[in-house]
């Protein structure tokens, strides 16, 4: 954990959630940090703003996908992902996504679930 990581406190945490305009589509807020576990959990409050399409109160993967946030960050790079595919069943599907930089960097990793059935 980095010095600046280790001193942040909860009041810089929530402001750094706050103020990047990216960041005030999802109403963020850090609900819980303990430094001695190295963990920290946010909350993401539902808004229209979320949303996968207008009026159905489902979150967008996007959205999601925002909260897990990066490994490292990407500047002024093109982004290549590789998905892999983990299981496919009758309903679902999962997929393991690397996400790299033009370097070949590993930028962010993630797994999606998606639905298998057209439609």
């Amino acid at each position: 954990m980095s010095e600046t990581a280790a001193t942040i406190t909860l009041s810089e945490l929530q402001e750094h959630l706050r103020s990047p305009p990216f960041h005030q589509l999802f109403d963020l807020s850090c609900v819980r940090l303990d430094r001695d576990a190295g963990e920290l959990e946010l909350l993401m409050r539902y808004t229209p703003s979320v949303e996968r399409s207008a009026g159905t109160r489902q979150y967008h993967g996007g959205a999601i996908a925002s909260l897990i946030d990066y490994l490292r960050p990407a500047s002024a790079t093109d982004l290549r992902a590789i998905a892999r595919i983990r299981r496919v069943g009758r309903s679902v599907g999962v997929v393991d996504i690397d996400v790299l930089d033009d370097q070949d960097r590993l930028i962010a990793i993630g797994r999606g679930c998606y639905g298998t059935k057209a439609g």
